[in-house]
């Protein structure tokens, strides 16, 4: 899961993610940045707490946990659309109603930021065009309150079977050279 980016002074700089769905999210967030950056405009990403307002007694992380609960958690599902099936994945619906379900919010209104908020952050990933779309700023809010939109945890081991979207694949590059300093990038 190791992904190149080129400098403009020809660096070349390799990236290595956990698992797939995380590359493919970093490559989209960094060709938006190039995108945008070509385009002169401005490049600055806020943080969700801030831009939305979420109080500060809310811990995403906590709620992240709770929400991954085997026993009292989100129900990971296999789903189909479109000839495309989806392992692992749960409808936006479902999300709101286990906000619901567990006191985390008051109604289905305060569930969309809240959800917002954890797909903002990286604790759902969108899976599929309709929530994809939504994420990338097609819709009024990045989370779909629909049952046609599939969302998943980030290491849940989704697996998507059919035919992916142009934005989606990755071009293999060969790994060559030496690591000159490993670490670990945190997504924000």
């Amino acid at each position: 899961f190791v992904f190149k980016v080129t400098a403009a002074k020809q660096q070349d700089h390799f990236f290595q993610a956990a698992y797939l769905e995380e590359r493919d999210a970093w490559v989209r967030d960094i060709k938006k940045a190039i995108h945008c950056i070509d385009g002169g405009q401005r490049f600055a990403r806020k943080s969700t707490r801030k831009s939305i307002r979420l109080p500060e007694t809310i811990n995403l992380s906590a709620l992240y946990i709770s929400m991954k609960d085997p026993e009292k958690g989100i129900k990971e599902l296999k789903l189909e659309k479109d000839k495309r099936v989806y392992n692992h994945c749960f409808t936006g619906t479902c999300v709101i109603d286990w906000l619901v379900s567990s006191n985390s919010i008051r109604n289905r209104k305060e569930g969309l930021l809240l959800a917002s908020s954890l797909l903002s952050e990286g604790y759902l990933q969108p899976a599929g065009d309709t929530s994809k779309a939504a994420a990338e700023g097609l819709s009024d809010t990045p989370f779909l309150d629909l049952s046609d939109a599939y969302y998943y945890f980030p290491d849940s081991g989704l697996k998507k079977k059919g035919y992916s979207s142009d934005d989606d694949v990755v071009l293999k590059e060969e790994f060559r050279g030496t690591i000159v300093k490993q670490g670990c990038l945190l997504k924000q």
